[in-house]
């Protein structure tokens, strides 16, 4: 893929990502930052011609040049769309007029389908192998915090899994995996919690639904462009490994920093979940080596399915 394209591949997923009209600064701040981190030029620019309007889709198709760039291009925007749950009626308008100008064949075809397996993998459902303890009393729940580092440790290795996957669509379990996770944590120390709580801590911390899937496609997908765009920075499987250890480590900092805030009241400061989510990065790219062959076994062969299915049956952590 050219630089050209590529260019015009992540301005289409900055597109996407504007599509539903609620994006904050902290969010795009986010999306920045994580092309930043790999390397990719001019994205200040893209992301404030997607911001402002001054983008033209039919100038940004006409810089892919085949069919399978297009389709790809497509398959990133229901990505990102369905990043943070299934795309809503502005997303989905957006990604018909995106298939119309990209000219597919089968255009109305494909969104139908591309969105239909995109919805069903955010929405797949993700059992805990963690039962419900029993609690002392109300304000003093027991946590029996082997069985809940265990959880952790086991939801890390399967969005490890999921990240390998070929399927470009297979990430958008990834952040439903991460939000049941802390959501568990939470009910594990006695926290009655909403999905709007446990999106802000996630993205108090910088896992930004957004942000993890542009970042994820950016890695994924322009990892085997060589020299100019990403300076070589990634490259055929070393990008592929390097996404199965940043997820890895990702939701392992995020179920420690959560254990840690629900555990103390959720008294701790932005500042104070940021420094934990740091810390525990650090911890999780120690233990990788130790768990990198177990998440290798469950991606060779599998599909989502096949990984969500194998986290629904309790006592039955991956081996």
């Amino acid at each position: 893929m050219s630089a050209t394209s590529a260019t015009a591949l992540i301005t289409i997923a900055a597109l996407a990502a504007d599509a539903d009209g609620t994006r904050d600064p902290a969010e795009r701040a986010e999306v920045a930052a994580a092309a930043s981190r790999l390397g990719v030029p001019g994205v200040e620019a893209i992301l404030k011609g997607a911001d402002e309007g001054g983008i033209v889709l039919g100038d940004i198709a006409a810089q892919l040049p085949d069919e399978a760039t297009k389709r790809l291009a497509y398959d990133v925007a229901v990505a990102v769309c369905n990043a943070d749950g299934p795309a809503n009626a502005r997303e989905t308008a957006f990604l018909a007029t995106l298939a119309t100008t990209l000219g597919l064949d089968d255009g109305a075809a494909v969104a139908t389908v591309a969105q239909s397996t995109a919805a069903s993998l955010a929405s797949a459902p993700v059992a805990s192998t963690v039962e419900a303890a029993p609690a002392a009393s109300p304000a003093a729940p027991v946590v029996d915090r082997a069985a809940l580092d265990q959880f952790i440790l086991d939801q890390s290795i399967y969005a490890g899994a999921i990240e390998l996957l070929p399927d470009k669509l297979a990430n958008l379990a990834i952040l439903p995996l991460q939000t049941r996770m802390v959501f568990e944590i939470g009910k594990r120390h006695g926290q009655e919690l909403d999905a709007s709580q446990v999106k802000d801590l996630i993205t108090t911390v910088g896992v930004g639904a957004a942000a993890q899937m542009l970042e994820r496609v950016l890695r994924g997908v322009l990892g085997n462009v060589a020299g100019g765009l990403l300076g070589g920075l990634f490259g055929g499987a070393a990008s592929v490994a390097a996404g199965g250890t940043v997820t890895f480590a990702a939701t392992y900092a995020l179920g420690h920093a959560a254990a840690q805030y629900y555990a103390q009241g959720r008294s701790l400061s932005g500042a104070d979940l940021k420094a934990l989510f740091t810390r525990f990065q650090g911890e999780a790219a120690s233990l990788f080596p130790q768990v990198q062959a177990r998440i290798g076994q469950l991606a060779a062969g599998g599909t989502v399915q096949s990984i969500l299915g194998n986290m629904m049956r309790p006592g039955m952590p991956p081996r």
